[in-house]
């Protein structure tokens, strides 16, 4: 059976097509220019009653003829082969779309939330929840066209569903750098199992700004495997290493800022406080309901 590109990016292994197509995919490729993969592991659901709330969910989202894809923990296992427990389901979608997804459930009974407008909400159902995830916490990865243009498809809980690509998938993990959080190691496991079908080219734009960031990642794969170090194009190694060079020979910025604040604003917090080092952006205080 086939995805419909129209239909929200999901639908149940076992039914037949379903008829709709929504304006807004109907620029996306054909349902064969998703590739299917197939999945060696899955996320341990921390509850029977969790994977029953997922499996409602996902049966919802296809419902719902809106588009989304699944990312976390769910795609890393996917791509990896890694399974390990998850507390809750990424759903990844486009801004524009993130109100209607909540519109849809709320009309439901759960109960949604907009935990933070620039980023990301929550659906819940007692003590389930899964993530609407439209950008990341620090504004550098919109949700957009290209996401969907590459996405694969899984079958999770008899249904078959969209999940980002390795190539975004990368991206959405390379700025998740907490003390209590580190995604290093899934951007090396992803990379060491899906680095053929990562497109290097559209990670590198993605990071354009923050190429620094992507040689980090880089050094430390090739850190933690040596003998798969030509897993990473040489091109990109040279560009990043050649871009180096070049600015070491730059005088220090003028203006003294802290980007370590787009990894974690708390621990990075005392740069912007105490030492004189100015903010990547604002920060508002948490509203007290």
């Amino acid at each position: 059976m086939e995805l419909s590109p129209f239909r929200g990016f999901c639908e149940e292994a076992p039914a037949g097509r379903r008829d709709g197509p929504s304006a807004f995919m109907t620029g996306f490729p054909s349902k064969a220019a998703h590739p299917f993969i197939g999945s060696s592991a899955e996320p341990v659901a921390a509850s029977p009653e969790a994977e029953a709330f997922y499996r409602e969910v996902l049966r919802e989202l296809g419902r719902s003829g809106l588009s989304f894809l699944l990312a976390g923990t769910y795609a890393v296992c996917a791509y990896t082969g890694i399974s390990r427990p998850t507390k809750d389901l990424d759903v990844f979608c486009r801004a524009g779309d993130c109100p209607r997804i909540l519109g849809h459930f709320k009309e439901l009974g759960y109960a949604v939330e907009v935990e933070d407008e620039r980023w990301i909400a929550k659906v819940r159902k007692g003590d389930d929840f899964f993530d609407i995830i439209y950008a990341s916490a620090n504004g550098t990865m919109p949700v957009g066209d290209e996401w969907f243009t590459h996405a694969r498809q899984v079958e999770l809980f008899d249904t078959r569903v969209g999940i980002v690509s390795p190539t975004e998938l990368i991206w959405s993990k390379a700025f998740i750098q907490l003390r209590n959080r580190y995604d290093g190691a899934d951007i090396v496991h992803v990379i060491l199992k899906q680095h053929a079908a990562i497109d290097w080219r559209r990670l590198l734009s993605y990071m354009e700004l923050h190429w620094e960031v992507l040689l980090m990642h880089l050094l430390n794969f090739r850190w933690i495997y040596p003998t798969e170090r030509d897993h990473v194009p040489r091109w990109l190694m040279d560009e990043l290493l050649d871009r180096l060079r070049h600015q070491r020979e730059l005088p220090p910025p003028q203006m003294k800022i802290c980007r370590g604040r787009m990894f974690s604003r708390v621990d990075y917090e005392i740069a912007v406080k105490e030492w004189g080092f100015a903010d990547v952006g604002g920060e508002g205080e948490w509203r007290d309901d």
